[in-house]
């Protein structure tokens, strides 16, 4: 079966990708100690809404997913790591 994305869901599709891969190169500046739960907690957000179809939910989530990705930087930042 070849799955068939119209551009606007391709184009939501790599902003959900970049969102992630984005969040793991982060979460590799955490202690060693909370890496692998780290990375576990961010699969797990990612997974939780696979299916979701709604655009704008979609939206959201990326958008509340770059507020908490940059919130985890910043306090990694304050922390020294």
């Amino acid at each position: 079966m070849v799955l068939s994305l119209s551009l606007q869901d391709f184009l939501l599709r790599a902003r959900v990708l970049k969102l992630y891969r984005q969040a793991l190169r982060i979460a590799r500046r955490a202690p060693d100690h909370a890496q692998a739960e780290l990375r576990q907690t961010i699969r797990r957000e990612i997974e939780k809404n696979r299916d979701c179809n709604d655009k704008q939910r979609i939206r959201f989530l990326i958008s509340d997913g770059l507020e908490r990705v940059k919130t985890l930087d910043e306090m990694l930042d304050m922390q020294g790591h």
